[in-house]
């Protein structure tokens, strides 16, 4: 069973093992085509709070605070290689990266 949630621009969707994270639909409009894309390395373990992606866009620079604790599982190497990739018209499309061990916990007060 999976779970779909959205904090601060970011989906994040529970499914068995990973947390799976992209950009909303919203934000991707708000920020319009994505030129580069800043992403934390595989195995890299990252924290609730602290800076997780960095995006160049044509109409602002964001940066991504991470919304849960966990270790970076994977990476979209089509948005690596292009960050237009993330402004897929389905959103789902516009997968970021993937987190395991995240605490499900804090995952469900989000």
């Amino acid at each position: 069973m999976s779970y779909l949630k959205k904090n601060e621009g970011l989906w994040i969707l529970h499914n068995d093992k990973d947390y799976c994270m992209g950009l909303t639909s919203e934000q991707a409009d708000a920020l319009g085509e994505v030129t580069f894309a800043s992403l934390p390395k595989v195995g890299q373990t990252v924290k609730t709070g602290e800076p997780l992606i960095e995006l160049e866009a044509e109409k602002a620079v964001q940066e991504f605070k991470s919304p849960l604790t966990g270790v970076v599982s994977s990476i979209n190497e089509k948005v690596s290689a292009d960050p237009k990739a993330l402004n897929a018209e389905d959103e789902l499309d516009a997968w970021i990266l993937s987190l395991r061990e995240v605490d499900v916990n804090e995952f469900e007060n989000l």
